[in-house]
């Protein structure tokens, strides 16, 4: 218990406590974008799954053509301007698309660059926040600053799913956007205060951006238990994009009321990741890694649930499900990954990891449509059951994953000031 309580000191850390408002801030803003995009997308006259599917797909691909970039420009320079220069970019994705929903001016093309915008935002943040928690968080408290770093992005999303249904409901998918855009401006103008000393990056002999993804490419093939799990994320990334983006949608509006109603699955899975950090923070598995891929497989649960036709209680029920076991999927494996790898390869890695993850969400989304068209909605949904369970049973044949343990955690060990 005192180790606990020790730990909830980080929140007297003004550098911590500005990183965990700005984060907050920035998912905030996330959380309103896919109900309001999904839903003025399909708004819009003619658009039908196969419009969404092309501009989340515009969204994702130069996300992931970014993210290697991301890594290396994060690992060079001082992270807390490469997240700052992320979230502005992100604003100005969202400014972009809100714009056009708002005046009616929706050319497909125009939509799929404002889209593609956040993305590459999205590329260059995500690897910098990875590599700057360490910086900001001691050694033996990581695992509670990812878990209240979680805490507020997940409370975020549980506000944000509750809102942006209520926005797009009462004043249309154009304002919410307006909102999730200056939410994402706001998380910039936090980051920018945000002082740090500056971390000395060992310097080789050659400095290109080859050389600096070649070694980082080295850092993550050298652990197993990492490119394992990552390719069974390539998996279930794929099916979750095409469930969430395209396909829970679609039979939100086909079958279950609509906008109202995929908002509360994406609360009830927000109130879940709420309930997943809160036991990450007591939780410490002496192997994180075989607990966090063990709990990939409840996840399947709500588009088992979805492609059954359940009612909607339980759809939302299950989405809870989904959200607890991921939150603290999630903890265990940022945790361990900031223990296990160098702090100077940590950004480049982190982007791998995404990269690897992210790299077949695009064929999800682009096929969802059609597998709508041809299976049937419903079908199609239980498909991506079955593949989040195969690809979760896969990786846990691996020696690494099972095998990976956490240090042991000695509650005796000396306070860090908390007051910076």
């Amino acid at each position: 218990m005192h180790g606990y309580l020790r730990d909830l000191g980080l929140l007297r850390d003004r550098r911590f406590t500005l990183l965990l408002i700005a984060r907050t801030v920035s998912v905030l803003g996330s959380a309103f974008a896919p109900v309001a995009l999904a839903f003025g997308v399909l708004a819009l006259p003619g658009a039908t799954a196969s419009t969404l599917s092309v501009v989340l797909t515009a969204e994702s691909v130069p996300m992931i053509a970014f993210i290697l970039v991301g890594g290396v420009i994060a690992d060079r320079l001082p992270r807390q301007r490469v997240m700052m220069a992320g979230e502005l970019l992100m604003a100005a994705g969202f400014f972009g698309l809100a714009a056009m929903l708002l005046t009616g001016w929706t050319p497909l093309p125009a939509l799929g660059a404002a889209a593609a915008l956040s993305g590459v935002g999205t590329a260059i943040a995500f690897p910098a926040l990875t590599g700057i928690i360490p910086e900001v968080v001691p050694a033996d408290r990581l695992q509670t600053g990812n878990a209240l770093l979680g805490l507020g992005a997940n409370a975020s999303r549980v506000a944000g799913a509750v809102l942006g249904g209520g926005t797009v409901v009462l004043f249309g998918g154009g304002w919410a956007l307006v909102a999730s855009g200056a939410m994402f401006a706001a998380a910039g103008v936090l980051l920018a205060m945000l002082r740090l000393e500056p971390v000395a990056r060992p310097r080789g002999e050659s400095h290109s951006m080859f050389a600096d993804l070649r070694d980082g490419w080295r850092e993550f093939i050298s652990r197993q238990w990492i490119w394992v799990v990552v390719a069974q994320f390539s998996l279930l990334v794929m099916a979750i994009q095409a469930g969430h983006g395209v396909l829970g949608p679609l039979m939100a509006k086909e079958s279950l009321g609509g906008p109202a109603a995929w908002s509360a699955f994406l609360a009830g899975e927000a109130v879940g990741t709420i309930a997943g950090v809160t036991l990450s923070l007591r939780l410490r598995p002496s192997r994180p890694i075989l607990v966090g891929v063990l709990l990939c497989l409840p996840t399947a649960l709500p588009y088992l649930l979805l492609g059954l036709d359940a009612p909607l209680w339980a759809i939302v029920a299950g989405g809870f499900v989904l959200g607890v076991c991921f939150d603290v999927f999630g903890v265990l494996w940022q945790t361990t990954m900031q223990r296990e790898v160098p702090a100077e390869s940590l950004s480049r890695v982190s982007s791998y990891d995404m990269l690897g993850s992210l790299m077949f969400g695009p064929i999800g989304l682009l096929a969802a449509g059609g597998a709508a068209a041809f299976f049937g909605t419903e079908e199609s949904l239980l498909g991506c059951a079955v593949i989040i369970v195969v690809a979760t049973l896969a990786a846990l044949l691996s020696p690494g994953v099972r095998n990976l343990r956490a240090p042991q955690r000695h509650d005796t060990a000396p306070a860090d000031a908390d007051a910076r």
